[in-house]
């Protein structure tokens, strides 16, 4: 029996990502499949960033590739690329970002910002591009989690300003322009025009994901920001506990009302482990998270412990996945960010720049 293409491109197909659960094939990653005699070499093109996969989805392919009869020598590339995808209609992309991820919760107090600066900062270690725009105006607190406190963004032309980097991601909050201890005695109207100020008028360096550590609740602020800013998806922050359950199921609602897909939910301080005994109880309750996905169709990215580390981290500007990349919540949260860009990866792309601008001209 001689060896042909189709009898690769059975092997990859019976080949699974365990990213994405999908096969090599139907995932759409074979590129370049070329057969040379008895010799195979294929790239593989992974839609999300993956630096740490790289190694074993090689070894994988590899291995697969081999079992065939009759193969030789095979060369397998593993790489990623990061595309822009579709967002709500009518809402023009912004220049230098690619995708825009909502980190929203009903309620303060869940952990969304610390969610949010470490699912930043896990896409940057796998490799994307990442901006983490604090949209909590009344309350910043990126730039003491990022270790940037007291410092200011700069501005070449004293219009855009170039965000401030931290760990490799870049940054931009109303934190870095007042003094901490201001309050924000601003109204709605103010709120909105400065998130859209800090949001377009912030020099992106060609970002892969911009994450958005949205505001609590669901007024008029979260509102204007689904309907106005770009956004490719939501992750939606809560804790186990029937009242923060109530309110993540409204931001739920509110992104649904306006297009804008979730994808998924992360549940925080979902269980307690004692540092003395190692006795693990629920404070919270158990099982919330899990429930709401289920009664909305979302997927649940994961669980983050009660942990004071955690907690320590965050509050000295190193945030778990570069304060503790060792830890297993830090696995936990590079688990989440990647199930993110695998989600991310899985909408339509957007086309809008392949088709050409048309202008009606009087003559």
């Amino acid at each position: 029996m001689s060896l042909t293409e189709q009898h690769i491109k059975n092997a990859l197909a019976a080949t699974v990502d365990r990213n994405t659960g999908k096969d090599f094939v139907s995932g759409k990653a074979v590129k370049n499949l070329r057969l040379d005699g008895a010799d195979v070499s294929v790239d593989i093109e992974l839609p999300y960033p993956a630096k740490t996969q790289l190694d074993a989805i090689q070894a994988q392919v590899l291995a697969a590739l081999q079992a065939v009869p009759g193969v030789g020598r095979v060369s397998v590339q593993v790489s990623y690329k990061i595309v822009a995808h579709a967002v709500q209609l009518g809402v023009k992309l912004l220049p230098g970002v690619k995708n825009i991820i909502a980190v929203a919760s009903g309620k303060g107090g869940v952990g969304k910002s610390t969610t949010a600066v470490n699912l930043a900062l896990a896409l940057a270690q796998e490799g994307a591009t990442v901006g983490l725009l604090d949209a909590d105006i009344y309350g910043p607190s990126q730039p003491q989690m990022l270790g940037l406190a007291g410092q200011e963004p700069a501005s070449a032309d004293g219009q855009m300003m170039e965000p401030l980097v931290a760990y490799g991601v870049q940054a931009m909050s109303i934190g870095f322009m007042v003094d901490v201890e201001t309050p924000m005695v601003w109204r709605g109207p103010m709120v909105t025009q400065a998130l859209d100020q800090l949001l377009k008028q912030t020099n992106w360096h060609d970002v892969d994901y911009l994450i958005v550590d949205m505001p609590p609740g669901t007024g008029d602020t979260q509102l204007s920001l689904a309907q106005k800013v770009p956004v490719t998806g939501a992750v939606v922050v809560t804790t186990p506990q029937d009242i923060a359950l109530i309110d993540a199921r409204k931001g739920l609602k509110m992104f649904e009302k306006v297009n804008i897909p979730i994808l998924g939910i992360v549940e925080n301080m979902s269980v307690h482990v004692c540092s003395n005994c190692g006795h693990a109880e629920h404070i919270f309750g158990e099982g919330g998270g899990e429930k709401m996905c289920a009664d909305y169709g979302v997927e649940f990215l994961g669980s983050l412990p009660l942990e004071m580390a955690i907690r320590q981290m965050a509050d000295g500007g190193q945030p778990t996945v570069v304060g503790a990349p060792d830890s297993p919540s830090a696995a936990i949260y590079r688990a989440i960010a990647r199930r993110v860009a695998v989600k991310v990866g899985e909408k339509a792309k957007d086309m809008r720049s392949k088709f050409p601008t048309i202008v009606v001209q009087k003559t």
